[in-house]
C-alpha cells in the first residue's frame, strides 16, 4: 500500500524533514526558574518521530516571561538547558525549531523576574486574569507602552536569542506573531495606539514585526527563520478590526519578499474561536510563495487533504501529541489514538499528565 504524502520526505530550508507532519507550539511550564531541564529532554525525545517539532513559547527577554514556568532563551544557562533538549531530539533523528514567543501585555510581575516590566506597544491593558503562582489569579495590567530605546531593545533581544538558538543546536527559529502576544499587538490597531513609525498605518503597524524578522534573518539566515500568524484570531483580548485582511495580506507580501523558510497559520476554531476564513488563507498562500504549515481542528484525513490539493505543505497536530508520544506511527499504521487525556496536567509541574503517557503497544 502507498503512504500518503503526508509521510513523505520534506525539504524546510536546509533540512530534510522525515514526514510533513509538525508537532505545534504548547505551553507545558515544566521550565522551573525559567530553565529548561532534562524533564523537557525526555519530553521531546519522546515525539521526534515527527517531521518537525516546534518548541513551546520561549522567551528572548526577562520582559516577556508573562506565564509561570515557561522556558527563556537569553542566557548562557538557558543554551545549556535547550541543548540536552536539541540533543536529545537530534539523536532520534528529529527537527526542531524553538518559537520565541515575547508575551508583551499578556504577562504579570507576579511572573516576571526582579526588574523586568510588562511592556506593549502602547498602555492599553488587555481583559482578562492569568494565572500567579505566587498569588494564583489575576488581572492584566496596564503594560507599560515602550519608548522607543525599549522598542529597539526588544528588537536587539529577538535577534540576540536567535543567536543563542542556533548555539543551543536549533534547526530555526519561528517567530510568534499570534495569539495576542508582542508581534500581534504591533499589527493590531486595537492594542496599537502608536502616534510614531510603529503605529497608525498598516505598512507602520506591520514595522516592528518585519524588523523582528529582518534582525533574526541577518542573524541566523532566512533559511532558519519563520514566523506564526493568527489572522481573525481572538486569544488574548485581541478583537477584529476592519483591516485584518489587508494587514494579514500585506504582511505576507513582505515575508515573501525576505524569503522566510515557513509561515506558520493558526486557526482556533476547533477549540471555540471564530473560525479563520478560508479567503484569508488562501491569500496568504498565494502571497507568501514558501513552505506554509496550517495548524487547527485537524484529523489524519484532512489533513491529507489539504496537503495532496496543495492548499498546505506541512499541517501541525498540538493536543493529539500530549498523550501520544508516537502520533506518527499512529497514523502511519492505523493504530487507534489515545483518549486518556488529562486536562488538570497540562501545565503542572512534574512528569505526571507529560512524560508518562505511553506509546501503542499491539
Amino acid at each position: 500500500m502507498q503512504l500518503s504524502k503526508i509521510f513523505s520526505k520534506y525539504t524546510l530550508g536546509a533540512n530534510e524533514l522525515n514526514n510533513r507532519i509538525v508537532m505545534a507550539p504548547m505551553t507545558r511550564s515544566r521550565a522551573i526558574g525559567n530553565i529548561p531541564n532534562d524533564l523537557m529532554a525526555t519530553y521531546y525525545a519522546q515525539r521526534a518521530g515527527v517531521g518537525l517539532i516546534i518548541t513551546e513559547g520561549t522567551s528572548p527577554s526577562p520582559n516577556g516571561l508573562g506565564y509561570c514556568r515557561i522556558p527563556g532563551l537569553y542566557n548562557n544557562d538557558h543554551v545549556a538547558g535547550w541543548e540536552k533538549v536539541t540533543k536529545a531530539v537530534h539523536a532520534k533523528g528529529g527537527k526542531i525549531f524553538v518559537q520565541l514567543m515575547h508575551t508583551g501585555r499578556i504577562g504579570h510581575s507576579s511572573n516576571l523576574p526582579a526588574c523586568s516590566v510588562v511592556l506593549a506597544p502602547s498602555a492599553v491593558k488587555a481583559a482578562g486574569q492569568m494565572w500567579t503562582d505566587a498569588d494564583g489569579m489575576q488581572d492584566f495590567p496596564v503594560p507599560k507602552a515602550m519608548s522607543p530605546e525599549e522598542l529597539k531593545h526588544a528588537i536587539f533581544e529577538f535577534e540576540n536569542s536567535a543567536i543563542l538558538a542556533d548555539k543551543a543546536g536549533f534547526d530555526g527559529v519561528e517567530l510568534h506573531g499570534a495569539n495576542g502576544y508582542l508581534l500581534e499587538q504591533f499589527l493590531s490597531p486595537i492594542s496599537n495606539h502608536r502616534t510614531d513609525n510603529y503605529g497608525g498605518s498598516i505598512e507602520n503597524r506591520c514595522r516592528f514585526v518585519l524588523e523582528v524578522v529582518d534582525a533574526v534573518s541577518k542573524a541566523i539566515g532566512k533559511e532558519k527563520t519563520a514566523i506564526r500568524l493568527s489572522p481573525f484570531g481572538v486569544a488574548s483580548d485581541m478583537p477584529h478590526y476592519p483591516e485584518i485582511e489587508a494587514t494579514y495580506t500585506y504582511l505576507a507580501e513582505q515575508l515573501n519578499n525576505r524569503g522566510i523558510v515557513y509561515i506558520h497559520l493558526v486557526d482556533h476554531s476547533a477549540m471555540g474561536a471564530p473560525p479563520v476564513p478560508f479567503s484569508i488563507k488562501k491569500t496568504i498562500h498565494e502571497k507568501f510563495r514558501h513552505t506554509m504549515i496550517l495548524t487547527g481542528g485537524y484529523n489524519l484525513a484532512t489533513a491529507e487533504k489539504d496537503i495532496d490539493s496543495g492548499f498546505t505543505d506541512m499541517v501541525g497536530f498540538g493536543r493529539q501529541f500530549i498523550n501520544n508520544p508516537d502520533l506518527v506511527e499512529r497514523f502511519k499504521n492505523g493504530w487507534p489514538l489515545a483518549d486518556n487525556l488529562d486536562a488538570n496536567t497540562f501545565y503542572s509541574p512534574g512528569e505526571k499528565g507529560y512524560t508518562d503517557y505511553p506509546v501503542y503497544i499491539k
